[in-house]
């Protein structure tokens, strides 16, 4: 038997292959968001448009994707996380490849919005079936594994963006690197013929269909109301406080640290090469904190990272504020802002923690919508940020303090989840999951 109630052993190739799928598809889920950031300048002035309508384009496609990630949870919950995958793969790549061919301002914004639509769901899908596939004693190593893959999709951002920029004139260079985002047509291949379907979702909902649920769950409305009701409505509110803590620090940090360095004298080279570096030594710290969480519980691999962004927070503040020396490796806040990225490694817990929280039902629901609002309230932190940076005579490193709120957020509301680490999973599960192995 697995490590699942009531659903048969996965081989080990079926749990490759959705381990494989996954990365790859947050890989390039957060590639396609990021990338737009480094072309930014390119579109502007290809399509003549201001910078103000520039900076709109990354936030129209966070903004969809919060759509996204609310509706194809409550599809991977109706109609499975295996399509629900597919379909959000096919709208990101259509919506990237459709970008690229965008010939005005207005059509560029419809275009995102599509691809944001795809990339708010896949997340979601990807992560729920991992988590229902995977050794529960490895769930969060793997989690974490799959997190770290947002570091890939940065660096691979910051590559192509560079290679297309350099190498294709202004009008084709955004265009070449935008068509890039269209290559989850191919893994759609791959899960589509190799990809296990969750048999936990696959056996409830066979006895959904049969009429065979037990009174409680055939009497459940839609998931998406569910999981705010009874035992479910703490830990949503709890697991949505830590995300939109998470993702408003993580923004108001991320945002305007290239301007900053910019501003004190580093070269865009330089700012590449801190990007790349320090995204690459955060990664085996991702999976370091997965790995941590399997052995020691999901509450303190998640505190323990948001203290460590917490102090990156204060020192950048304190001794970050030097003028650029002309080599990065001798600068304070190159040090402070790789020590503040490892934090960040909190990230990997959301998947197997609200996965655990939650029963097959209403899974996909909550884990999809509660990433995705939270994504959606660290949108609000650049604004907030400049507001505070204006109040104080545009002193944007203060301003940039304020994502000290989102950290400490964090810190205590993780301390009233409950843990969950190795928690079975079963086709019939209760919401109120209050004890791990309960």
């Amino acid at each position: 038997m697995s490590d699942t109630a009531g659903a048969p052993e996965y081989t080990r190739a079926e749990r490759w292959s959705v381990l494989f799928s996954t990365v790859l598809g947050f890989l390039l889920d957060f590639y396609n968001i990021l990338i737009v950031s480094f072309l930014l300048g390119a579109i502007q002035q290809s399509l003549n448009i201001t910078q103000g309508q520039a900076g709109l384009v990354t936030s129209v496609t966070l903004f969809a994707s919060l759509f996204g990630g609310i509706f194809f949870g409550w599809f991977g919950d109706r109609i499975g996380r295996k399509t629900s995958l597919l379909v959000t793969l096919g709208l990101f790549s259509v919506g990237a490849i459709l970008s690229a061919f965008a010939w005005d301002y207005a059509s560029l914004l419809v275009f995102r919005a599509i691809a944001g639509l795809g990339l708010g769901g896949e997340w979601g899908a990807g992560m729920v079936l991992f988590n229902e596939v995977w050794n529960r004693n490895r769930r969060g190593t793997g989690s974490a594994v799959i997190q770290s893959a947002s570091l890939g999709g940065l660096i691979l951002a910051v590559l192509v963006s560079i290679w297309a920029l350099n190498t294709f004139s202004t009008e084709w260079g955004w265009r070449i690197a935008l068509l890039t985002g269209g290559s989850p047509i191919l893994l759609m291949v791959f899960v589509r013929f190799f990809m296990p379907e969750s048999r936990l979702w696959s056996e409830y909902n066979t006895l959904r269909r049969t009429g065979r649920l037990p009174e409680e769950k055939a009497h459940e409305t839609l998931s998406l109301i569910e999981m705010f009701r009874g035992a479910a409505l703490r830990y949503t509110l709890l697991a949505l406080l830590v995300t939109a803590g998470y993702m408003f620090a993580f923004y108001a940090m991320t945002t305007f640290m290239p301007s900053l360095m910019g501003e004190l004298g580093a070269t865009p080279g330089a700012i590449q090469a801190i990007n790349i570096l320090v995204a690459a030594v955060a990664l085996p710290f991702f999976i370091l904190v997965g790995y941590y969480s399997d052995l020691r519980g999901r509450k303190w691999a998640t505190i323990v990272p948001a203290l460590i962004g917490a102090v990156g927070y204060v020192a950048i503040y304190l001794t970050g504020q030097a003028e650029y020396p002309g080599a990065f490796w001798t600068w304070a806040l190159f040090w402070w802002y790789m020590f503040w990225w490892i934090g960040q490694a909190s990230a990997c817990m959301f998947g197997p923690w609200f996965s655990e929280l939650y029963p097959v039902e209403l899974r996909a629901s909550a884990v999809s919508t509660i990433y995705m609002i939270g994504r959606g309230v660290g949108t609000l932190a650049p604004p907030a940020v400049s507001a505070v940076a204006a109040g104080f005579g545009g002193n944007l490193f203060l301003g940039i303090m304020v994502g000290l709120v989102g950290s400490f957020t964090v810190l205590v509301a993780s301390l009233m989840v409950p843990e969950t680490a190795g928690r079975k999973f079963a086709v019939i599960e209760s919401k109120r999951r209050e004890a791990a192995h309960g």
